[in-house]
């Protein structure tokens, strides 16, 4: 394991320990090894309602996570087209329509419902998305963010700007989670706008 993966294994441990030690995480338990869900989640993702980005995007990118889930059912609450990668991008990516979950969008943002209502694409007949949703385990002030370890983070991101270009990033934290730095290896994303329950941060 190379010094920087070696740090950044030290930082995600430290995160799900204090988050942990302090109340701060919320269903699904364990922290470690996820994503982790945070107290404010719901909050944070009724602030992420308040942007412009949000407010012009009518297909918006998500990752599956559970800390996100908010957020994905505001998408389609809020008559936009739900783009989510599927656990670890094994079955690609499902395509969720408003117009199909009327009434049912809390069960279509879970990844449960998501493969009920969505349609599995690949990302040659993915719609271009507006917006990109990504969840994080730390976020440094200059934008780089720290996932779960696996990478997959990353890769939805690269997938979809490789093929798209530019597209705004947004993720949804705690504020425990939003550091000065986090350690960075070449292939790591950065993302645009942090959105804690209590704050929004413009990183660019």
């Amino acid at each position: 394991m190379s010094d920087v993966k070696r740090e950044k294994e030290n930082l995600r441990n430290k995160i799900w320990s204090l988050m942990e030690k302090r109340g701060l995480g919320d269903f699904p338990f364990p922290l470690k090894g996820r994503i982790p869900n945070f107290k404010g989640s719901d909050l944070a993702a009724e602030k992420v309602r308040s942007l412009e980005v949000w407010k012009k995007a009518k297909v918006i990118f998500s990752n599956p996570d559970h800390a996100q889930r908010k957020v994905r059912e505001n998408v389609l609450k809020d008559g936009k087209i739900l783009v989510m990668a599927s656990p670890k991008l094994k079955h690609g990516f499902l395509i969720v329509k408003p117009e199909n979950v009327k009434g049912k969008e809390v069960f279509a943002s879970t990844i449960k419902g998501a493969f009920q209502y969505g349609e599995k694409v690949d990302v040659k007949n993915m719609p271009k998305p507006d917006l990109i949703i990504t969840g994080c385990v730390a976020v440094g002030r200059d934008g780089y963010r720290l996932g779960k370890g696996g990478g997959y983070g990353d890769k939805e991101i690269e997938i979809i700007k490789k093929k798209f270009g530019e597209i705004p990033v947004i993720t949804t934290i705690h504020d425990i989670q939003f550091l000065d730095k986090v350690p960075v290896e070449e292939k790591d994303t950065k993302v645009d706008v942090v959105v804690t329950p209590t704050k929004i941060y413009f990183l660019k």
